[in-house]
């Protein structure tokens, strides 16, 4: 497994990480912990060191997964969380209605705001530690934007729980290069995570990629794999079961997975060519975008760890990664 550093934190991590949103249940259908517990061992068996999750996923079960899963292994990974997304507090900045299940489209049980105060950290981060069984977290990460909040107090607050040794490094995620510069002016941002697959590109017509590039800041894609669309396993007409978040969502449209699929035909040669899945190859090629330093990547079961981790040990030659890149051009524009 190739491992690349944390912006400047001295910090090196895989680059395919595994991402713990699915284990969570909430949006994805449900989880099995058993399953889920396996899977994370067997990530870190293969080298896959970064384990990505947030209190958000399953209204913190995704953490307590992840926090039984390493108990005895806690120095051989590098865990990431994140904080300013809660649900058991009105505060902050209203973001979305949600139930057990995911975002409702109406009110719901839970109402989850935006709120990257000092004092919700803090109450975050003391939450996270107990769910995780640590007393510090690799890398800590601004789950989104809040408004209503200063960011000269969000990284005053974040800044003294480095100092506290709480936290090694801190993130954002899901933010312009405006409110970045004004981040990283007050303080070290060793990455930032953001969405980032062969079918969204908007971080780098945005100029993001360049950016962090220039600063010398990680990008950790997450969805490289669009939700399981780049995958080839998920069929025009497949249908995924209540409470999957993709059953309702119009990029799974039947008519766009069809496009899709087009475009998973014209990749098919290139992941032939060097023994890998179309998972594989997609991720693969994330890795060797400029500036995508890690990928994300979901799994609930050791063998979609194992099928994962095998990109991470992979270097695509320059001109196939150019080919996939018009390819992929090609298709984008017609996709949802």
């Amino acid at each position: 497994m190739q491992t690349r550093p944390l912006g400047q934190s001295g910090i090196q991590a895989s680059v395919v990480g595994f991402g713990a949103w699915a284990i969570g249940g909430w949006m994805w259908g449900g989880a099995d912990e058993r399953q889920s517990i396996a899977a994370i061992h067997r990530a870190i068996d293969l080298g896959m060191n970064l384990i990505d999750t947030a209190p958000m996923y399953g209204y913190g079960l995704s953490e307590e997964i992840v926090g039984r899963a390493i108990k005895d292994r806690r120095d051989k990974v590098v865990l990431a969380t994140k904080c300013g997304l809660i649900w058991y507090r009105e505060e902050g900045e209203f973001f979305f209605y949600a139930d057990e299940r995911g975002i409702s489209a109406g009110p719901g049980p839970y109402k989850v705001y935006r709120c990257l105060r000092p004092e919700s950290i803090r109450e975050e981060i003391e939450k996270s530690l107990s769910r995780l069984q640590t007393d510090y977290i690799d890398l800590y990460q601004t789950h989104w934007p809040d408004p209503t909040t200063p960011v000269e107090d969000t990284m005053a607050c974040l800044l003294r729980l480095k100092d506290e040794g709480k936290i090694r490094a801190i993130g954002t995620s899901n933010v312009s290069i405006d409110l970045l510069e004004r981040y990283r002016k007050l303080g070290p941002v060793d990455s930032t995570q953001e969405k980032f697959s062969m079918i969204d590109v908007g971080i780098v017509e945005a100029g993001l990629t360049e950016y962090c590039q220039q600063h010398n800041i990680a990008i950790l894609a997450y969805s490289p794999l669009a939700q399981g669309l780049l995958t080839g396993k998920v069929s025009p007409d497949r249908e995924f079961p209540e409470g999957d978040q993709r059953r309702t969502k119009p990029r799974f449209s039947r008519e766009n997975r069809l496009r899709i699929q087009a475009l998973l035909d014209e990749l098919r040669p290139y992941a032939e060519k060097h023994g890998l899945t179309l998972s594989q190859l997609v991720i693969a090629w994330t890795v060797a975008q400029p500036g995508i330093t890690h990928a994300l990547c979901g799994a609930r079961t050791p063998e979609q760890v194992e099928e994962n981790a095998r990109a991470g040990q992979v270097q695509l030659p320059a001109e196939d990664v150019s080919a996939i890149n018009q390819i992929a051009a090609k298709h984008r524009p017609a996709i949802q």
